[in-house]
């Protein structure tokens, strides 16, 4: 799929996430059940279409889990509800109002019923790079998409399980990189 290949590569450009301590135990503590998650911040409609689209972003592969196998929507909710300032999680609620209205405008008022292609949809529409183009509606898309990208980065099970992985950092290897990790990247 071409649009996880363009966003694993804008998360290798844009840099690694420098998460302090309390940022990673915040993702640890992200351990429901994903038919099971209620946001704490965001109202049920934003969590649907969070749990919906994050997973558009990073879908589950023969190689890689999916954003919601790892709790990306419940990290996201946690990380706005304790991190963002009061007037950051009123503008991330206003982007978040924005798409859903779009969303039900454009597919379906019940958004449970929207699909993974309806999001796709969306994203290829509205989602624009072009800061000069930008609306609510894209940044919040580009936001989510970043948001998404680096609690992916640093979930226990990615970390582990998918990228090149040393449990006791430290240590000095001399070889060539690729056959060091395998052509994977580093794990935070």
């Amino acid at each position: 799929m071409k649009r996880r290949e363009v966003l694993k590569n804008l998360g290798l450009t844009t840099g690694f996430v420098i998460a302090s301590p309390s940022i990673f135990s915040l993702l640890q503590s992200c351990k429901t059940e994903v038919e099971y998650w209620q946001p704490a911040f965001l109202n049920q409609d934003h969590g649907i279409i969070l749990k919906g689209i994050v997973d558009v972003f990073l879908p589950k592969t023969q190689e890689t889990p999916s954003a919601n196998d790892v709790n990306v929507a419940e990290f996201i909710d946690k990380y706005v509800n304790e991190i963002y300032t009061v007037e950051e999680q009123e503008e991330f609620k206003a982007g978040m109002d924005e798409l859903a209205n779009h969303l039900k405008t454009t597919f379906n008022e019940d958004l449970s019923k929207i699909s993974a292609e309806n999001y796709k949809t969306t994203l290829d529409n509205e989602m624009h790079f072009d800061r000069s183009q930008s609306s609510v509606l894209s940044n919040t898309l580009n936001r989510l998409r970043n948001m998404s990208i680096s609690a992916y980065r640093i979930s226990e099970q990615v970390g582990e399980n998918v990228l090149a992985y040393d449990p006791i950092p430290g240590g000095y290897f001399c070889g060539d990189l690729q056959e060091l990790t395998k052509g994977k990247s580093w794990s935070l």
